[in-house]
Parts: C-alpha cells; sequence; structure tokens
C-alpha cells in the first residue's frame, strides 16, 4: 500500500472450515462469508500451527511457529520473549491506530502489546467465552464510528461457535432433522457423557427440561447454529463498515485459530486431536477494488503466514524473526506458485501430539494420550486423497512410509528445537495440559 489503509484481522474460534457452505457443507450455515470468499479469495487449506486457542493465536501474532515462540500448551508455564515479534506493534509504529477486540489478554499479557485500544466485552460475563457476537459487535461499531478517518489494524476475535453452545432462540432448530434429541434409545453420545468435558456439559449448557441430550447430531446443530448466527453477525458488522464508506479502505481477512470436532475419532465437541476437523481452519480475503474476486486458492498454507502477508500487503519491513511465507502475492495475482510442501502442527491439550501433513498424506505421532479415549496408536498414518475423513490408520499398513514420514518429523523436531535453545522436544516435555488429572 502506499497509501495507508485500513487492515481488519477477523478471528472466529473453533470453526472449522468444512462446515461452511463455501467449503462445500451441506447446511446453508455461512451466507456471508460465502458471499465475501464469492467477491474475494478463499484459501482451500489453511491449517492451524497448534491446538487450542493461546499457542495458534501467539502463532498468529508472531509469525513464528509454537517450536520458535515457546508457547505450546494452553494455560503452560511458558511465555513469550519480549523481543518476539508482534504483529500490532509492526502496525502501531508504522503509524496505524491499532485496537483488539477480545478477552485474550486476561489469560496471557502478550495478547495485549501492541494495541492502543482493548476492548473486551466479555468482562460483563461471568464467563468470558460465552461473549457473543452482538455483544462484540456493539463495541466494535462504536468504536469504528468513533476513529473511521484514522488508518487502523483492528483484530477482531469472535467466540461464536466455541463453547458453549448456545445460539439465540431465533436459531433453535436450525439444521437439526432429527425428532427427539433426548430419546433413551439413542446411544450416540454415551461416550461423551463418559468424558470429563460432557460430565461437566450435564449441568451447564447440554441440558434440557425434557431430559439429557442423547443425539450427538442435535449437538452438532447447536454448533451450525452458532455459525449462523456469527455469520449473521458479520453480515451487521460489513453493513457498519458499507455506511461508514470503508469497504474499499479495509483489506479483511476472515480466518480461525483452529477447528472442532463433533464426534470424529470419539472426540465429542472439543478441539484436540490432531485430525482436519480441528486443524483445517477457514480462510476468505476480501478487499473489493484491489484484490480479483472469485479465486480459490489450492495452496498449503500456514497460520504463521498470515502476520507476514499482512504486512505486505501494507508495505511494512518483515522481521527477519518471522519465520512465516507471506502468500500476499498469491493473493493479488502475482505469483501463482507459493505455499508449502507441508506444514507441522502439534498439541498438548488433552493429549500430547505432532502431526506433519502433505497434501496426500498425514502422519500424527502421539507422545501422550487423552486418559479418557483408552488405547490408540503411537503411529497414525492417514491416505488424505481415499480418505479424506481419516478413518483408516494406514501406520501398519505402509510401515516404510510411516517409518520415513516419522524420521522427517522427529528430525524436523530435533533442529527447530535445537535452534530455539531448548533441550528436547517441547511436547514431550510438557506433555497434556487440560487432561493430566482425568481419566475414566
Amino acid at each position: 500500500m502506499s497509501e495507508k489503509y485500513n487492515v481488519m484481522l477477523i478471528v472466529i474460534d473453533a470453526l472449522r472450515a468444512d462446515h461452511l457452505s463455501s467449503y462445500g457443507y451441506r447446511y446453508p450455515t455461512s451466507p456471508t462469508l460465502d458471499a465475501l470468499a464469492a467477491a474475494g479469495i478463499l484459501g482451500e487449506n489453511l491449517f492451524a500451527p497448534a491446538i487450542p486457542t493461546q499457542p495458534s493465536f501467539t502463532t498468529l501474532y508472531t509469525g513464528q511457529h509454537p517450536v520458535t515462540h515457546g508457547i505450546i500448551a494452553h494455560g503452560g508455564a511458558a511465555t513469550l520473549p519480549k523481543n518476539a515479534p508482534i504483529l500490532a506493534e509492526h502496525f502501531l509504529y508504522a503509524g496505524y491506530h491499532t485496537c483488539a477486540v477480545d478477552n485474550l489478554w486476561r489469560a496471557r499479557p502478550w495478547f495485549g502489546r501492541g494495541f492502543v485500544d482493548y476492548l473486551d466485552p466479555s468482562l460483563k460475563r461471568t464467563l468470558p467465552v460465552a461473549v457473543t457476537c452482538d455483544e462484540m459487535n456493539d463495541s466494535i461499531i462504536k468504536w469504528l464510528r468513533a476513529f473511521a478517518a484514522q488508518p487502523f489494524f483492528m483484530l477482531i476475535h469472535y467466540w461464536d461457535p466455541h463453547y458453549p453452545l448456545a445460539p439465540p432462540p431465533r436459531y433453535n432448530n436450525l439444521f437439526y432433522e432429527g425428532h427427539n434429541p433426548t430419546d433413551k434409545g439413542n446411544h450416540s453420545l454415551d461416550a461423551w457423557w463418559r468424558h470429563p468435558v460432557g460430565l461437566l456439559a450435564r449441568n451447564t449448557w447440554l441440558r434440557s427440561p425434557a431430559g439429557r441430550i442423547t443425539d450427538a447430531d442435535y449437538v452438532r446443530a447447536l454448533y451450525d447454529q452458532e455459525i449462523r448466527y456469527v455469520d449473521d453477525g458479520i453480515a451487521n458488522l460489513l453493513h457498519a463498515l458499507d455506511e461508514l464508506a470503508l469497504t474499499e479502505r479495509t483489506l479483511l481477512l476472515i480466518m480461525a485459530d483452529h477447528g472442532a470436532s463433533m464426534t470424529e475419532h470419539d472426540i465429542f465437541f472439543e478441539h484436540y486431536g490432531l485430525y482436519d476437523a480441528t486443524t483445517h481452519v477457514p480462510l476468505i480475503v476480501h478487499w473489493p477494488g484491489h484484490l480479483p474476486a472469485g479465486v480459490r486458492l489450492p495452496h498449503l498454507l500456514h497460520a504463521s503466514d498470515v502476520a507476514p502477508t499482512l504486512l505486505e500487503a501494507a508495505g511494512l519491513p518483515l522481521p527477519k524473526t518471522i519465520a512465516g511465507r507471506s502468500f500476499w502475492p498469491l493473493l493479488t495475482g502475482e505469483a501463482t506458485e507459493g505455499g508449502h510442501e507441508q506444514v507441522i502442527s502439534l498439541e498438548c491439550s488433552w493429549q500430547a501430539s505432532w502431526c506433519l501433513r502433505t497434501r496426500q498424506y498425514k502422519l500424527i505421532l502421539n507422545r501422550e494420550l487423552d486418559a479418557c479415549r483408552g488405547h490408540w496408536p503411537q503411529r497414525e498414518l492417514y491416505d488424505l486423497l481415499a480418505d479424506p475423513a481419516e478413518l483408516h490408520n494406514l501406520a501398519d499398513v505402509q510401515p516404510h512410509l510411516a517409518g520415513e514420514m516419522a524420521a522427517e518429523l522427529e528430525t524436523w523436531i530435533m533442529t527447530q528445537a535445537a535452534a530455539a535453545g531448548l533441550p528436547g522436544d517441547p511436547v514431550a516435555a510438557q506433555g497434556i495440559t487440560l487432561g493430566r488429572n482425568w481419566s475414566l
């Protein structure tokens, strides 16, 4: 940008890509996002580097892999180094008015770095993650009306469709084709009710006057209703941008920090497990008059690529400490080649694992397993072209390929750990954080 335009980064928590209509979902959950994608650019293959929120957001802020910035666990003891690059600081020092609409600053102080204004509507809530997109938009739109004349960088962190799944009543029954969510003959949630998260939900958001929810598809529908709710919220935000004559002056990038498993691999309504349900997130970029419309990017992208992309879009220098690769030339059409040959993700939550993903194959190495899921293999290998749902573990069927990919991943881990000054694998060292004290 030769002159300063606005940059708005919207992160929708726990939004998996394949539950959006523009990614082929069977229900119309996302008409607003679909329209933005049709009028802009949709990235087909953006993957989260870590789950859940705190390590993923730290990568988004720094443009670094979690092994480099050191935040690999949700709620772990590690802190972000003071010299780590922070996206908002770069915009601030370049003369942008910076604003975050979020609540992560309460969990980790570095999430507030670089923001002149930090708006936290969730302070009105007992449970911060229960803040709604309507409450968020109230603060966002008031701020935009006050500062529309200044070039700004704004981060918006919507919490719908994150737990608790409590869409407004006007969305009731949308996307649910069942007849009785409390049918005692339906056992699709039996495993869920034995898991600690299910035990907690029993007395909170997943209760019904008619009895305990038994139909997993009913909960899936609640998740989809939450998506439709935040999609409607984004429509209201876009209307405000139009009213303030900001649409053509604002580069808009929409993504998620991670997805959520509905029932896949016996993981119910949580964001753990390094399967595509959790790691594959949407990417929509919209800037009318500046970027082409109706483009789909098939390239493998990593969330660490977002920070350098936004900095390049703004014409700002890229710090050498940022490891991500800008995909701005792909967005503008200046390049057709880019992205990565593979992406590497990790988790330290209910289990401790690594994964190496290429276009065709995914290898998962499980260091420590969720005690509530019982036996699980140390290695998982999936052919994503033949088995996109990741149902058939080929680790024993193709041991040579599994061994090659495991060796490549272990070498990468040790190399990156050494470069970060770590004695070894940080996932093995940290272990699980959320499931430590739970067992069946």
